[in-house]
């Protein structure tokens, strides 16, 4: 039986909010979703049967294997999305989520197998983010915030943590993107804004943009 629309945001959201040890609360999900406690728990009651999840009342949900490849997969339809929109249809990183939001509940898996073909099958998003292949599995990424770097430190812009367009918006407007060497030249000791240099011109970054950029050396 297909997957609805509902379940599909159910399953996106758990694949987005899980721990290290599969574990996630309902609270955690019903404040990522804007869904009462009461409707989480009934629709993580239907994913119980589906063995999606481990539910017991009182408890954080354990995301079973099949409930963890079952997130993948809507979490591949919606980024193949946004790369194909934006390597084929040449939309800026900004414009693509909402797009995306829609085309990801399309359940021909076809579609998005011949998507993934003519993109020649990318690892990762236009955002820096791994794209699941066709079984579920995700490449693990070593990567930290800018935050956390330190003077003098070169490092490489890999992912963001927040794909939002008014945070989009604000990096392209500093021609902070992928793959871009950041340096990182100065941090202020009172608002631990950050002073970078990026093709040999410098912006000042405040702890709210560099927390949400992922970097790697």
């Amino acid at each position: 039986m297909k997957t609805t629309l509902t379940e599909e945001n159910y399953l996106k959201a758990l694949f987005h909010l899980v721990d290290n040890e599969n574990k996630v609360t309902i609270n955690e999900l019903s404040k990522f979703l804007s869904v009462k406690m009461p409707s989480v728990n009934n629709m993580m009651k239907k994913f119980a049967e589906k063995s999606w999840v481990i539910y017991e009342t009182y408890k954080p949900l354990i995301v079973t294997e099949k409930g963890r490849r079952e997130a993948a997969l809507v979490v591949r339809k919606h980024r193949l999305t946004e790369m194909f929109l934006v390597k084929k249809m040449n939309f800026g990183w900004e414009n693509v989520h909402e797009i995306a939001e829609q085309l990801e509940h399309v359940h021909s898996t076809i579609f998005f197998d011949k998507m993934d073909e003519i993109l020649d099958h990318p690892k990762f998003d236009p955002h820096g983010e791994p794209i699941p292949d066709k079984d579920g599995n995700i490449i693990a990424q070593d990567l930290q915030k800018l935050s956390n770097c330190e003077i003098g430190e070169t490092v490489i812009f890999a992912s963001v943590t927040l794909s939002d367009d008014a945070f989009l918006n604000y990096l392209t407007e500093r021609k902070l993107l992928l793959n871009k060497k950041i340096k990182i030249i100065k941090i202020e000791n009172f608002d631990q804004s950050i002073t970078v240099e990026v093709d040999g011109k410098q912006e000042i970054l405040s702890l709210k943009a560099t927390d949400k950029i992922l970097v790697k050396k």
